[in-house]
Formats: structure tokens, C-alpha cells, sequence
């Protein structure tokens, strides 16, 4: 029997296909959920290490979710595109993101987690919801039937268990049906949850269709799976209405780890909803985003949506029942009452939790990425203003005389600014802001990382960087692909010195610029000014979405060394294809009235 460690699983997988006969391959490995649990118990190590990312320094390649096939890789929409960033408290601390191929990940040994910044939770607050109502509870005549819905690791389960309990301590009867699905995090789980005056009352177990009195949808995909829906009685129909409490954040699947540029389908998951139990009974909350500013956890975001849901009066067992389930549960019993106490002032006055919530905004520069332009001209300044620290103000005129031509040409076509222009002021700053070895360096220098991890952690801790330096590193054996290295806090002094030398960049004194990576960036800032000078000269009402669709190519060009090569293969294919088509429109016949 041989034992190989899971990053050769590709290589057993191939050899053991040429074995003749039966051979077994056995993949051992400890969940993420169940790893998270042990360490909240004290049964497994919890190592003084977590991973960071670089926003900026990111190129949202999604390299890092193809390595490790992590949930934990949450996507983050910033000014300058799709980025990546870690969800701290559902990382299972298995740093195989790491090896994706990109400089934005940096390790942090030491140091915990800070809180979230509740300084105005006070008195003030508990003397607001001081009179918090009592909601009025079912009489129960009928047996009530609730569904919660969500994804394995965050507590669905446990969720069912509670109210269980607590309908036993007030003498009700109540069942509990769990489906599970995935053990691990991401997994569609469902509670099929009954509650009667007696257990006498309760004939079934499972909630069949059109069946459900209230769902509790921690997670909206579950909510918006098929199976889920059917439970749903429909509005108007004779057998009565169906409450949705609907957690609005946006839990990335599986899907997102291979396909980078995969959204959930928010809109269509609303509509699909609200078409079965109408728009009056649809309830919608962040209830991730809140529970986690609040508490510090994503953890606590079911509690508060039970919370939520009962101060609707969608759950018909006393408050005082529920509180003492928790505390038998031995769970986390001071964070998991908080959470459903705040769910039940969301219910009562969101846009004050919502207010209390929010975390002050960043004076520090830490955040200024993920603020959004709203109009063309803004998109240009910041362009412009970012072109200038990178290189210089002639290097940003530069950028500024092409879009302002493409813009004019746009005008003059359609008596306004429109999706042309917008691309090509984004993804010509795209290509000369390429991400080189002294804008890494500028970006982890500026002050702007810095506080990221200022804001996010407390205490002693070390910074270790992950690099493949194209000049020093390795390369990998079987793949040919430069390999990273651990590098030292000491790299923050070297990318300073770097940083400063910025004004080397394409000289002959500039040691990277003979590199391949770097001069097929040189080339490719100089092909999109060639082929949008082609566009224009060619442009046409008719032919615009064409137009656009050539000028936002770069989006598909991203990530370092070979992740970029790949990507760019696929945008020269898309490239001759779109130029084809612009090639063979003929021009458009108007006829006379």
C-alpha cells in the first residue's frame, strides 16, 4: 500500500487506470465543517496562521479557487473589477489557495482576528429596543410546519434541534426531519420542522408539497431549488399562504471556484419566490452580513434568522423556551442568544441594526478600491489619477487621449457616451496598469495594505509573503511553471526599493522588461490602441455592440505567468472572431419614408 499526500492525487488516479484488475484508491482527509468544529471544541490544533489576500494586487484570474477548490474565496466587486478576498471565519485554515499563481496571498503567523467595531453598542441601544415587542404566537389549532433551508457547516441542523427542545420544555410536540446532502460546507441542507399542541397532533414527519406555513431560508439557492419551492403554497390558492424569510447574502457554490466570472442569479431567484407566495410575503434581510458585523461570525447568521422569523411570529414556541434550548445545546450559548435577539430587533427596525451594523468608513485608504465611479468622467480621473502614481502624467495623457477620441467618435453616432467608451476607459487602463514587479511592489507599499492588515488583525504576527519572482524562482519539474516561495516580512524593505524604481519601466535599464510576460504586456497595450484606432475608423451605429464587445477583450486577460497566457489564447480566439464579424457588417440601408 502506498501513501502519496492529495497533491499527487492526479498523478495516483493516472497510474492506477493502467493497472490490470481491481485497484482501490482511498482519499482520507477531515472536512472543513467537521475541522472547524474540533477547533472550536479545543479537539484539534487551531494553527496561529491565516491567509490574506491583495485586493488590488489580485487579478480575479480564479487560479486560487481551481487550486483548492475553496468556498472560502469570496468574490469582492472593486472600481477596478472582480477580485478575491478570504472569509476569515469560514476558513478551514487548509492554505492550498495559496498556491495559486498569483503574489496576492500573504500569509499572517500570529496575531488574532480583531472584533468587529460594535463601540456603539451601548446603553443607548438597549434602551432603543427596550420596548422591543412580544410578536403574537400561533394558538396552534393546526399543526404549524416550517422548512429552513441553508448549507452544511453553518448550523441548519442544529437550528431544527432547537426549536425541537424547545417546544419539549413548553410541553408541545414537535418532529424534525434533516436532510443533509453534502457534509461539507456548501451542501444543500434542509430541517422539515413540525410543531403541534401535543406530539398526538402531528401525523407526518416530512413537509410535503404546498405543505409549509413559514421557510426559513438561510441560504437563497436552497430556497430557490426546486424542492424547496414546491413546498410553497401558492398565493391565492385555498389551503392559505406561505411566510419566506430570505437571507439575501450571496453564498458562493461550487460553480464560482471553477467559472471566476459566475454570479448567482439573484433576480431570478426573487422572482421565482415571490411568483409562488406573492411579494407580501417574501421578507428579505442580509441576515450574513448583519449577524457577522454584529457578532464577528457568519456562524451566527441562522440563529439571527430564527430570530428574525420569530419575532414575525412565523415560530409559535416562547422566547424563554428558545433561550433555554440554546443554553442546553452548550453551544456557544452567549453568541447564539445575542444572535437571535438581534434577529428579532432586525425584524422590528432593520434600518437601525442596519445603521448600528455599519462599520464607519475607512479613513485610511484600505477600502478606497471598492468604491465605485458613477459616471464616465469618474471612471477616467481615477484612471488617470491611478496611471500617474504607477508611472507617470505623460503615461496617463496617453490613456486619456484614446478614450477621449473614442468618446467624441461615440458622440458623434449616438448623441452620447455609452458602453464603448465606458469599456475602452476601462480595460485600456487595464493593459497599461499591467501588474509588473514594481506595481506589486507599489501596491503592498502605498500604505493601503498595510492598514488592510491593521484592520483586520490585532495583537504580535508576522507577515510571510508567497512569490515566484521570475528572475529567482524555481521551476516546477512535471509543469514547467515557476514556482513560489515563502519570502520573509524583510520583502516589504525590497518592494520599497523597488517600488521607487518604478521609473525604470520599459528603459533598457529595466531588468524585468527583457522578460516574456513583460514584453508580451508592452505589445499588447500597443495592439489595443492599434485596434480601436481600426474600430473607429470603421464604426457604426450597426456594428457598435461589436465595437464594445472587441474593446472589453482585456477582462479576459488576467493572472501572472502561465494563468495569464492561457487566458490570453482564449482572448485572441474571441479577438479574430469579433474582428471578423466587424470586418463582414455591411453597411446598414435606410430606407426612404
Amino acid at each position: 500500500v502506498a501513501i502519496s499526500h492529495r497533491d499527487d492525487l492526479d498523478s495516483v488516479q493516472r497510474s492506477l487506470r493502467e493497472v490490470t484488475g481491481t485497484s482501490i484508491l482511498v482519499y482520507d482527509q477531515t472536512c472543513a465543517a467537521e475541522k472547524r468544529r474540533r477547533r472550536k471544541r479545543g479537539l484539534m490544533p487551531d494553527p496561529a496562521k491565516r491567509v490574506v489576500i491583495n485586493e488590488r494586487v489580485c487579478e480575479g484570474c480564479g487560479d486560487c479557487g481551481k487550486k483548492s477548490n475553496c468556498l472560502s474565496i469570496m468574490p469582492v466587486e472593486t472600481e477596478f473589477g472582480r477580485k478575491r478576498q478570504i472569509d476569515q471565519s469560514t476558513c478551514n485554515k487548509d492554505f492550498s489557495c495559496v498556491k495559486g499563481f498569483c503574489p496576492s496571498f500573504v500569509t499572517v503567523l500570529g496575531g488574532t482576528l480583531k472584533k468587529p467595531d460594535v463601540s456603539n453598542i451601548g446603553d443607548e441601544v438597549e434602551r432603543y429596543f427596550a420596548s422591543l415587542p412580544t410578536p403574537t404566537l400561533d394558538t396552534l389549532e393546526h399543526p404549524r410546519a416550517l422548512l429552513v433551508t441553508g448549507i452544511g457547516g453553518t448550523g441548519v441542523v442544529t437550528i431544527g434541534a432547537i426549536l425541537a427542545m424547545a417546544a419539549h420544555i413548553e410541553g408541545k410536540g414537535a418532529t424534525t426531519m434533516d436532510q443533509t446532502g453534502l457534509a461539507q460546507k456548501g451542501g444543500a441542507v434542509t430541517s422539515h420542522i413540525r410543531i403541534a399542541s401535543t406530539p398526538a397532533d402531528i401525523n407526518t414527519v416530512r413537509i410535503g408539497v404546498a405543505e409549509a406555513d413559514a421557510i426559513i431560508g438561510c441560504d437563497m439557492l436552497v430556497t430557490a431549488d426546486g424542492d424547496a419551492l414546491s413546498k410553497i403554497k401558492p398565493t391565492g390558492g385555498p389551503l392559505g399562504t406561505t411566510k419566506v424569510f430570505l437571507n439575501t447574502f450571496k453564498a458562493q457554490t461550487g460553480e464560482f471556484t471553477q467559472k471566476p466570472d459566475w454570479r448567482i442569479p439573484v433576480d431570478s431567484v426573487y422572482t421565482n419566490i415571490s411568483k409562488l407566495c406573492g411579494n407580501d410575503n417574501l421578507d428579505l434581510v442580509n441576515a450574513t452580513k448583519l449577524a457577522t458585523q454584529l457578532m464577528g461570525d457568519s456562524i451566527a447568521t441562522n440563529m439571527f434568522m430564527l430570530g428574525y422569523a420569530w419575532q414575525k411570529g412565523a415560530v409559535p414556541i416562547g422566547e424563554a423556551a428558545i433561550m433555554q434550548a440554546i443554553a442546553l445545546n452548550g453551544a456557544a450559548v452567549k453568541m447564539n442568544q445575542s444572535a437571535f435577539l438581534w434577529g428579532r430587533r432586525a425584524a422590528h427596525d432593520l434600518a437601525k441594526v442596519m445603521e448600528i451594523a455599519t462599520p464607519a468608513k475607512k479613513t485610511d485608504g484600505s477600502e478606497e478600491h471598492r468604491e465605485t465611479a458613477q459616471t464616465l468622467e469618474q471612471i477616467i480621473d481615477r484612471r488617470v489619477l491611478s496611471l500617474t502614481r504607477y508611472q507617470s502624467a505623460s503615461y496617463a495623457a496617453r490613456y486619456r487621449q484614446l478614450v477621449e477620441r473614442v468618446s467624441d467618435k461615440e458622440k458623434s453616432l449616438t448623441g452620447k457616451t455609452g458602453a464603448l467608451s465606458e469599456a475602452v476607459a476601462r480595460y485600456y487602463y487595464k493593459l497599461m496598469a499591467y501588474k509588473d514587479e514594481y506595481e506589486v511592489a507599489r501596491l503592498y507599499t502605498d500604505g493601503q495594505f498595510l492598514a488592510q492588515l491593521k484592520n483586520t488583525f490585532e495583537g504580535d504576527y508576522k507577515i510571510v509573503f508567497n512569490l515566484a519572482p521570475p528572475l529567482l524562482a524555481k521551476r516546477d519539474a512535471e509543469t514547467g511553471h515557476l514556482k513560489k516561495q515563502e519570502m520573509g516580512g524583510w520583502m516589504l524593505n525590497a518592494f520599497r526599493v523597488l517600488s521607487k524604481l518604478r521609473f525604470l519601466r520599459g528603459t533598457p535599464l529595466d531588468v524585468f522588461g527583457y522578460t516574456a510576460e513583460r514584453k508580451m504586456e508592452r505589445r499588447l497595450i500597443t495592439e489595443y490602441a492599434e485596434t480601436m484606432e481600426s474600430v473607429l475608423s470603421n464604426l457604426r451605429a450597426d456594428n457598435l455592440e461589436i465595437a464594445t464587445a472587441l474593446a472589453s477583450l482585456p477582462e479576459q486577460i488576467r493572472g501572472y505567468g502561465h494563468v495569464k497566457e492561457e487566458h490570453l489564447a482564449k482572448a485572441e480566439k474571441m479577438k479574430a472572431d469579433l474582428m471578423a464579424q466587424l470586418s463582414g457588417q455591411a453597411p446598414s440601408v435606410k430606407k426612404a419614408a
